[in-house]
């Protein structure tokens, strides 16, 4: 059986809104980050199981999709 991570499965736990200036913007939470920066360590090092080879592009997803929901909110600004 395979594990899948999907973005979803972030929602709950690893998300929050942070005010920054007068915006409101996506950000991980700390546990989240520390995760994506362990992964993608483990990565440059070509040690990722298959698992967290999943979970790493599941995290990166996350990220892109804040960093354009981020960037929209900016720009409207």
């Amino acid at each position: 059986m395979q594990v899948v991570i999907s973005p979803q499965s972030l929602l709950e736990t690893g998300i929050r809104v942070e005010k920054v200036d007068d915006l409101r913007l996506f950000k991980f939470t700390d546990e989240l980050q520390d995760r994506l920066e362990e992964l993608m360590s483990k990565n440059q090092s070509a040690v990722l199981t298959t698992t967290e080879q999943e979970e790493l592009n599941s995290i990166s997803e996350l990220d892109r999709i804040f960093t354009y929901l981020n960037s929209l909110l900016v720009a409207q600004k």
